[in-house]
């Protein structure tokens, strides 16, 4: 095989016409991904027309972990790193902990090593996510159920669950042709898509979270910062007594939500 030499410079400027604000690091990673030349057009032939470079390169890194990312699955966000935060927060010592819309699970390996969980599931309604969760998942040994909500989650933890984070869509229906096309293409509708007001799925995780909790077990969400006093409506409406986290640094806003007793 002939010796690999990319050029770093040309590749940089080529993906920095695209668009691409962060050209120099994807260059570095799309070659370390390339075995050939021809490896390597193809791979930024596929960036520059659009598609995400986490689902080229099969991994997302996420709150210092490489999360296996396949395409059309959700791609885990830097600004979710406060939603783990602030679950691990209120988490108590070895929780029972469920992963709702898990997308790639990245959210409970995180919490996984963080928290050290009695008992930690992750479930996702798409098909594509479960697969996806379970291959980074397994080999903590967390199972991965597919269904809608708490529909899959074995019965005998209602009411015994101390943690249960989900990032669940949020963005409001009418807003979605405002995303970028790397999300608004390239990943499942249904992991986007919060209904009118971006708080439908919400509703129903609040709704089902009271009877799915312990006493004194919380709920931890992500929502957009002019969200959260709706869903705080929301969750005191359903019984939770919720606490608001934002960082300016993230961009990032969550939900913490404490089940009395």
């Amino acid at each position: 095989m002939a010796p690999f030499h990319p050029d770093r410079p040309a590749l940089v400027a080529r993906l920095r016409a695209a668009g691409c604000v962060f050209a120099e690091d994807e260059a570095d990673l799309l070659i370390a991904a390339a075995d050939s030349t021809e490896a390597l057009t193809d791979l930024v032939d596929r960036r520059v027309a659009g598609l995400p470079l986490e689902h080229l390169l099969g991994w997302a890194e996420f709150c210092g972990l490489r999360v296996a990312v396949d395409p059309g699955v959700f791609v885990p966000r830097a600004r979710t790193a406060l939603l783990v935060s602030a679950a691990a927060v209120v988490a108590g010592p070895a929780p029972a902990l469920l992963d709702l819309c898990c997308g790639s699970g990245a959210a409970a390996m995180v919490l996984h090593g963080r928290l050290n969980p009695r008992w930690l599931a992750a479930a996702d309604l798409d098909p594509a996510a479960v697969a996806c969760a379970r291959r980074n998942l397994a080999p903590l040994g967390v199972p991965v159920y597919q269904g809608d909500l708490f529909g899959p989650i074995p019965p005998e933890w209602r009411g015994r669950l101390d943690l249960v984070v989900a990032n669940a869509p949020y963005v409001p229906s009418d807003s979605l042709a405002l995303m970028p096309a790397e999300a608004r293409l390239h990943e499942a509708p249904m992991a986007l898509d919060g209904g009118a007001d971006g708080l439908a799925v919400l509703r129903r995780v609040a709704a089902g979270a009271v009877g799915w909790l312990a006493p004194g077990g919380h709920l931890a969400v992500e929502v957009s910062a002019g969200q959260a006093e709706p869903l705080c409506g929301v969750l005191t409406d359903a019984g939770l007594v919720p606490t608001v986290v934002h960082d300016e640094d993230l961009d990032a806003t969550a939900v913490t939500a404490r089940r009395p007793g």
